[in-house]
């Protein structure tokens, strides 16, 4: 069940260096991000698949995180775009013609996205991009569950230097968190306490 998968996973704060994922459990999360829903089907990030131990050490990573990226077997970074623009846009619609056929419905529909977003500033649709982002990456987490792969989101690392480790700015993309897979180690402090929620009271109100 789902909610087995959840109770299951944490946020590792440890991992064993000596275990890597299997080609077939990295695809498996990776696949996951490419079937995420996003707003329009617009897909407004790419993410980087990081094993190589400089790359990683290079990331701009704060406190405690460093150890997990050095440790972990693959990380991922996910990058958003740093705006929505014409050819964006007529890309998402191309492709989404020519997997369900040409119809008149779709590139109307893109026009109209092309009116809403373009006129707006570039913060506004960066800020909307990097959302859809973080819904990829609970889609990953579940994924990484499923596989029984530990996983750790991280937004504890400077950008900047993220961006300029991965050459983002050159491909109009910005960096917006970090999520490392693998396995927990021995010495994970936090995997043997119970996870702190609030209760379902606190949580949820019922307008009926």
């Amino acid at each position: 069940m789902l909610s087995d998968l959840m109770t299951w996973r944490y946020s590792a704060k440890a991992y064993d260096p000596n275990k890597k994922l299997s080609d077939d459990q990295l695809n498996a999360i990776l696949q996951s991000i490419q079937l995420t829903p996003t707003s329009s089907g617009s897909q407004p990030f790419e993410v980087f698949v990081i094993t190589n131990p400089e790359t990683r050490k290079n990331l701009g990573l704060m406190g405690m995180n460093q150890g997990c990226v050095d440790d972990c077997s693959h990380v991922l970074v996910f990058a958003s775009w740093d705006n929505y623009t014409a050819e964006r846009i007529d890309a998402i619609s191309d492709l989404t013609a020519a997997t369900r056929g040409p119809n008149d419905m779709i590139s109307q529909y893109y026009e109209r996205v092309k009116a809403l977003y373009l006129p707006r500033d570039a913060h506004t649709n960066a800020e909307h991009t990097a959302r859809q982002t973080y819904i990829a990456m609970g889609f990953a987490m579940l994924a990484a569950a499923e596989q029984k792969v530990d996983a750790t989101p991280m937004e504890g690392f400077d950008p900047a230097v993220a961006d300029e480790t991965l050459g983002l700015k050159e491909k109009g993309l910005k960096s917006q968190l970090v999520l490392t897979l693998g396995f927990r180690g021995e010495n994970d402090w936090l995997e043997k306490l119970p996870k702190v929620r609030k209760s379902d009271a606190d949580m949820f109100t019922y307008i009926d």
